[in-house]
């Protein structure tokens, strides 16, 4: 099941639980605007080269539309369309005033040089200046992007209106982007594993975690979970897979992958076919690298107890009925990857304030947020009898509707 299909029936799911009239049903699922632009660069070699660039904004009900724009060949308008759909019950389960958007670019970014990537950032953004804006829709990076190309997003818009740091979120700390930004999100993996495990007396420090991704998100929430005493067993990326039963030397195996571009080939552990990574056995299985990769094919085989979304979208809604019949218990990636977005809003906070701050009070912020959102989710999981997917939709879609009743929807 593709991701825009799993996100539209966990909306209706959520929606008849709420018990949602079916006409504002309806209307909470329409995009409020779908752009598409065709991206024309001169590549280094003098020749002509064509990228198709989406941007669609789902929903502003509760403020601007937030949303990364990822650099992908396989990005098409059905799958913006759901992660846009999908950051508008985000940003309001997270509770932060924002709606939900995405975007992206159908290329390979390891296949364009640095120049060729800033003629297509540019480009984009010429084609899109009058679609964002600081109270309108502020993007961020994604996969495939990074501070750098949200760098020349803000240059670029900048040329055509005032300078406006909080056009963009993500950015270089020197830019205006926000301490704590980088690892926001395997930092709120942290918090949320944290108070999902509290909830069964249970600590970091006792469980043995299995990662799937070593990227920006993987590696943060490996760095965290090994400082907090929790021991990391399992690692892979894109190179490949390494294990070790005694737990791995996540410094150790961060400057190995810093220095060789992945984890393939690290001496402190056993070589592991990144297949099998999901099925090892562990209590708490991390996946934070692409969607769909838990499904009905392995969904009997995974032997962990407690499973982190920290990627978009990691489990198909077979496997999600698998899991749960097995007791699995999964914290949807909808709450647990949700600390970068709620780092993005402060940094948002900070540049129309005009006033930064220190890394400790990002992270404390982020803690309470975080902590807050559990309790929210659990208490619509009450309220409902439902579990944690559910909840979590149940209060994200809830907050979008209330807000849109509030406006008047119906004039």
């Amino acid at each position: 099941m593709n991701a825009l299909a799993a996100t539209s029936r966990n909306f209706k799911q959520a929606a008849k639980l709420l018990g949602l009239d079916s006409k504002l049903e309806k209307s909470l699922l329409i995009p409020f605007r779908e752009i598409k632009v065709e991206c024309t660069i001169p590549k280094d070699d003098g020749t002509l080269a064509s990228f198709v660039g989406f941007r669609v904004q789902h929903d502003n009900a509760r403020g601007p539309m937030k949303g990364g724009i990822r650099y992908h060949h396989e990005v098409d308008l059905d799958e913006v369309n759901a992660l846009a759909q999908l950051m508008t019950w985000k940003t309001a389960l997270a509770n932060i005033p924002y709606g939900g958007a995405k975007g992206g670019i159908g290329c390979s970014p390891g296949e364009l040089s640095i120049s060729e990537l800033e003629r297509l950032t540019r480009v984009f953004t010429q084609k899109l200046h009058d679609c964002i804006g600081i109270h309108t829709d502020v993007p961020a990076p994604d996969m495939g992007t990074n501070s750098q190309t949200v760098a020349w997003i803000l240059d670029e818009y900048s040329k055509f209106h005032v300078y406006s740091p909080a056009v963009v979120t993500g950015k270089p700390v020197d830019l205006g982007g926000s301490l704590g930004r980088d690892a926001a999100t395997g930092r709120g993996v942290l918090f949320a594993t944290e108070a999902l495990l509290a909830e069964y007396g249970k600590s970091i420090s006792d469980q043995r975690f299995v990662i799937q991704g070593f990227g920006n998100v993987g590696s943060w929430a490996a760095r965290l979970i090994n400082e907090a005493g929790g021991k990391v067993i399992a690692v892979s990326d894109v190179t490949g897979a390494v294990k070790s039963h005694n737990g791995l030397n996540i410094p150790k195996l961060l400057e190995h992958s810093m220095e060789n571009r992945g984890v393939k080939g690290f001496s402190g552990g056993d070589a592991l076919d990144p297949k099998s990574l999901l099925t090892e056995d562990c209590d708490v299985l991390i996946p934070a690298a692409l969607g769909g990769v838990i499904n009905r094919e392995n969904a009997d085989d995974i032997r962990a107890k407690f499973i982190i979304e920290a990627a978009n979208h990691p489990t198909d809604p077979e496997a999600d009925e698998i899991l749960s019949k097995k007791g699995v218990l999964i914290l949807p990636d909808i709450f647990a990857n949700s600390g970068g977005v709620t780092v993005s809003y402060f940094e948002w906070v900070q540049n129309i304030q005009g006033f930064m701050w220190d890394e400790e009070k990002v992270n404390c912020e982020l803690k309470t947020y975080m902590t807050r959102g559990f309790k929210d989710v659990k208490e619509m999981c009450k309220t409902y009898n439902c579990n944690l997917r559910m909840g979590a939709f149940t209060l994200g879609v809830n907050r979008v509707a209330r807000a849109t009743v509030l406006r008047g929807w119906g004039a």
